[in-house]
């Protein structure tokens, strides 16, 4: 172990208790070095359990390397309701003084036992280490990878594809997670190294499986670290085989369930922050998370790993809602807190574990205004300079310096495309992300400065696979996606009030009401950055949810042709698609229509392309892209179309022809006496025509006309009868005539 190494001290647990071990992680505060040399080191334990799980396990480090490691707090934060492991979770808060000639910190405990796994593990150990060393690029002690777990993963075992473990630094260094020393991973699980995140590559056996994970970062360049005790060493970026700067120690259970449909299982809604996300709080102000997700089964709870003092409330259903509320206090200042969190059913099916991480800064903290506008294949950023006194737009710049930004007397603003200005495009499974940053910047030969440092990020996230159409009060109809030789593109499926394809329908108005046989306005645009593109649309068809998968469909265009008889196209642009269509509506239990389209963005007059082909009566066999110069097909969604009613006419006295007011109607059609005097807000609600759109005057007015009807209809009856009757007779009396007639001749 090179210079300044740690000394690792270990100490076994102090006991045994009766809760079951599920887990653990250990997250650190900025260690704080003080006036003698010694450093104040004040780390986070949550330990995951099932049964009493406040009695937490004690990390201590002894030795002669630090004193008074004691807990300040440990709490309960969670507990689950839901599922056969009702399992639990608490954080200890702790705090240790280094002696100065220390170089590292280690801390380690051992103990008994493992929850029943597949592994056949027993006996568990928690352990960190930290590098104490002055850091020359930040000038402070290094900080620690931020990650945790919730208390229990439970997956369905054909549903095991991926598991995203939050590792977030601080520093902005490098992290890798890699299974511990002694563990072996179960099998046909994998770890992505760099990515953390745990794969499946085969079928995994059903049952409760144990993972012990270290979480390690290592710095990205070259840096020199510097010990209380006058040593030195330095630190290699490129170094593949460099020590990490800390490492810390994520142990966690994953109950693998037997096969169900991956369809039914939790999914998080648009509102959800992304896995990653980094959030920010101030101390002493009240810090707000919002989570909702849907499921076909009931949510029942909400597993939460978060710090002390966090509230949860939940709002249960098929469609859910998790809050969380947290003041952080003093003892928060700069910290950096991860939450995680996963939504529950009562069947004991789980969504996937989402992460993100709070960075609590203090509440005098001056934040200046930003606004970032996001269109689908560019973003601008506009800063507020009143906000950020001092702000000097000439020492300002983007990733890429080449990139300007401009100014006028009152803001500050840069635009930029998402494949220029060293934009970085993240992929976070669902979610796809365009990111840029603002920074001040030093001239070469200034020696001192009197600008206040700027680093500001700024982002665009686009959703990829949830149909945010479907939630009323989010529709956005806009689509982002990215390709190697188209760049990045978008498009935008709107419904229109008229066939001007102007005036679109406000988000507001979602679902939009319709009654049969209405005619229908859509419209698709497309955006690139290539000026000579065009769009074709592959298919439409509808769908009586946002499924567009659900076997109950009906093609409205298919393999580019026209297979609805009412579906007609205006002429357009040719990066434009708009169309009418008479409203219609399933037979069956379906008041909702959603129409999802297959569109594809092509070179403009390529001959090979599948926009050339136009409409095929077969299905296209595709060519080499190469050769074609098109994008995939991509699906957008619209809708939902809501079906409404006519309102049933009314029908009043003063309706009626005279004739139909003196008419007697039948007894055999009248109503019961008794009913109608039952009913008195019947009577008077079918009197008042001004009150006659609820629904008793509905009724009423629907038996008015039964009456009415049926009287009529009884009357022509008995008026055929008599006109038959007397045809009759005049055809007898005129035969009759006849006969006399021919007797005399």
């Amino acid at each position: 172990m090179e210079p300044g190494a740690a000394l690792l001290l270990l100490i076994a647990v102090l006991g045994t208790s009766s809760a079951q071990f599920y887990g653990d992680s250990i997250n650190f505060q900025k260690p704080r070095v003080n006036k003698d040399g010694t450093v104040q080191v004040t780390f986070y334990h949550r330990q995951n359990g099932r049964g009493h799980c406040t009695n937490q396990s004690s990390l201590r480090c002894v030795d002669g390397a630090c004193v008074g490691v004691d807990a300040v707090l440990i709490q309960e934060t969670d507990r689950t309701s839901t599922g056969q492991n009702r399992s639990c979770q608490t954080e200890g808060y702790k705090s240790a003084t280094v002696f100065a000639n220390q170089t590292s910190l280690s801390l380690s405990v051992s103990g008994c036992c493992w929850t029943a796994n597949a592994e056949g593990k027993t006996n568990w150990t928690t352990q960190a280490e930290l590098d104490l060393g002055t850091r020359s690029d930040s000038h402070a002690i290094n900080r620690c990878p931020v990650t945790t777990t919730v208390s229990s993963l439970r997956i369905p075992q054909n549903c095991f594809t991926r598991v995203r473990l939050l590792a977030h630094d601080p520093d902005g260094d490098k992290v890798r997670c890699r299974f511990a020393d002694g563990a072996s991973a179960p099998t046909n699980i994998t770890l992505d190294e760099a990515a953390c995140t745990l794969q499946s590559t085969g079928q995994v056996q059903a049952g409760v499986h144990v993972f012990e994970v270290m979480v390690e970062d290592f710095s990205s360049k070259n840096i020199t670290l510097t010990y209380r005790d006058g040593t030195s060493a330095v630190r290699t970026g490129s170094d593949a085989n460099a020590a990490p700067l800390c490492s810390v120690k994520l142990q966690f259970v994953i109950e693998v369930l037997q096969a169900a449909s991956c369809g039914t299982l939790p999914t998080f809604l648009s509102r959800t922050p992304s896995h990653g996300d980094i959030l920010h709080a101030a101390v002493g102000k009240a810090f707000h998370l919002v989570a909702e997700a849907r499921a076909t089964s009931q949510i029942t709870d909400f597993q939460v790993s978060g710090p002390l003092n966090m509230n949860k409330s939940v709002s249960l259903g098929a469609q859910a809602q998790l809050s969380l509320n947290w003041t952080p206090q003093s003892s928060d200042l700069y910290r950096f807190v991860p939450v995680c969190f996963t939504a529950d059913t009562l069947n004991n099916t789980q969504s996937e574990m989402r992460c993100v991480v709070v960075m609590v800064t203090s509440a005098s903290t001056v934040q200046g205004n930003a606004t970032v506008q996001c269109s689908p294949n560019k973003m601008v950023i506009i800063l507020e300079k009143a906000s950020m006194p001092g702000i000097d737009v000439n020492f300002l710049q983007l990733i890429d310096p080449s990139c300007s930004l401009s100014s006028n007397d009152t803001h500050i603003m840069g635009a930029m495309s998402f494949s220029t200005c060293g934009t970085e495009l993240e992929d976070k499974g669902d979610n796809m992300v365009f990111k840029n940053r603002i920074n001040s910047f030093v001239q070469p030969n200034e020696v001192i400065v009197r600008r206040r440092t700027i680093k500001i990020d700024f982002s665009c996230e686009f959703s990829k696979t949830i149909s945010i159409s479907s939630y009323y009060n989010l529709h956005n109809s806009d689509y982002i996606f990215t390709e190697s030789s188209f760049g990045s593109f978008g498009y935008a499926f709107d419904i229109y009030r008229d066939n001007n394809f102007t005036n679109k329908v406000e988000p507001s108005a979602y679902p939009v009401q319709v009654m049969l046989m209405d005619t229908i306005y859509m419209g698709i645009q497309a955006n690139s950055e290539l000026p000579n593109v065009t769009v074709f649309v592959e298919s439409c068809k509808a769908t009586p949810d946002d499924n567009p998968n659900n076997g109950v469909s009906y093609d409205l265009i298919k393999n580019g042709c026209v297979k609805d008889e009412t579906l007609k196209r205006y002429p357009s642009n040719q990066t434009s698609y708009n169309f009418e269509v008479q409203a219609f509506k399933f037979t069956g239990n379906f008041d909702q229509v959603y129409i999802t389209c297959s569109v594809i963005l092509c070179e403009a007059n390529n001959p090979f392309s599948r926009c050339a082909q136009g409409c095929l009566n077969e299905p296209f066999r595709r060519r080499k892209r190469a050769l074609s110069k098109e994008t995939r097909g991509h699906y957008i969604i619209q809708g939902p179309l809501q079906f409404v009613r006519p309102a049933a006419p009314i029908m009043t006295e003063d309706m009626l022809e005279p004739e139909m007011k003196r008419m007697d109607v039948p007894a055999a059609v009248k109503p019961p006496a008794a009913a109608s005097e039952n009913r008195p807000d019947l009577r008077s609600e079918t009197r008042s025509g001004s009150q006659g759109s609820g629904a008793m005057a509905v009724l009423s007015s629907n038996l008015t006309t039964a009456v009415f009807a049926t009287a009529f209809v009884v009357s022509l009856v008995l008026l055929a009868l008599v006109v038959r009757h007397y045809s009759r007779r005049r055809t007898a009396e005129d035969r009759k005539v006849l006969i006399q007639e021919d007797a005399q001749t």
